[in-house]
């Protein structure tokens, strides 16, 4: 089934994020395979405006969170302008603009949290940004457009490196959400404006929102040996653009061995 695209805000701080029916809920029909969750939207300028379990990850407290940067000219020399987190509860619009470096700094944790498992759709530039403009070191991340190459490989459809699939292209395949998904306008500073816009605010939302729900869809379609490669292949990707006089001596080893539980756990 199809996610409807149909999901606008609720208000200017609410929207509806799409999550799978609990495994409890009885037997499953394929046109009620998916809840509409209303939830909170918060922009952020504090470090204590974000949950504690994103601040302070726990091997007691395992998550899956909807992640994204956006930015002008977003790579290590140019400006990371918010970061967006997706949780099953709220969405969070980090503002690293008017929360500055100590705000990004203090998702730190978060970010490397081998407990956390961020859900990101082409995390190279991200991760870029984050480690030369904060010393971030982003890990344990599920890259959506990974995942998609490998399953569409495992279906006997391999696509040209050369041509991945976009995040758009992702959300319309009926696969994984089935909706129409329409891309922010291409105003280079259109993330450096402030106050927010309410255009600014939903894209901003959108770019996450449905991302646990994709991983719900994705996880459904790999077997033990692709989970192994998208862990490898996505902390190949984070560090793509990463280099540095130290190389990555000060990274975490790429996955030799999948987690028994969790295999994006390293």
């Amino acid at each position: 089934m199809g996610v409807s695209g149909d999901m606008a805000f609720a208000t200017p701080y609410q929207t509806y994020i799409p999550l799978p029916l609990p495994s409890n809920s009885g037997g499953r029909h394929q046109d009620h395979e998916v809840v509409l969750s209303l939830v909170p939207i918060h922009k952020v300028t504090h470090a204590s405006q974000l949950p504690k379990d994103f601040l302070f990850p726990s091997s007691n407290s395992h998550l899956i969170v909807g992640f994204d940067c956006e930015g002008v000219n977003l790579c290590r020399n140019g400006t990371l302008c918010i970061m967006q987190l997706a949780f099953s509860d709220a969405v969070y619009i980090v503002d690293a603009i008017e929360g500055g470096e100590k705000l990004i700094k203090a998702c730190k944790r978060g970010l490397q949290s081998r407990y956390i498992t961020k859900v990101v759709h082409d995390c190279k530039r991200d991760s870029e940004a984050l480690y030369f403009q904060f010393g971030i070191k982003l890990h344990n991340v599920m890259d959506t457009q990974i995942a998609y190459s490998l399953i569409e490989e495992q279906q006997g459809r391999r696509r040209s490196s050369d041509d991945p699939i976009s995040f758009v292209g992702l959300l319309a395949d009926p696969q994984y959400c089935g909706i129409s998904y329409n891309e922010k306008k291409d105003d280079p500073k259109f993330w450096a404006q402030r106050p927010f816009s309410e255009m600014m605010l939903r894209a901003a939302v959108d770019d996450v929102r449905f991302l646990p729900y994709v991983h719900h869809k994705i996880m459904e379609k790999l077997n033990d040996r692709l989970l192994f490669q998208l862990a490898v292949r996505g902390a190949l990707h984070c560090r793509s653009f990463c280099v540095s006089d130290k190389g990555f001596a000060d990274w975490r080893p790429i996955p030799t061995i999948p987690g028994p539980s969790n295999p994006f756990a390293y």
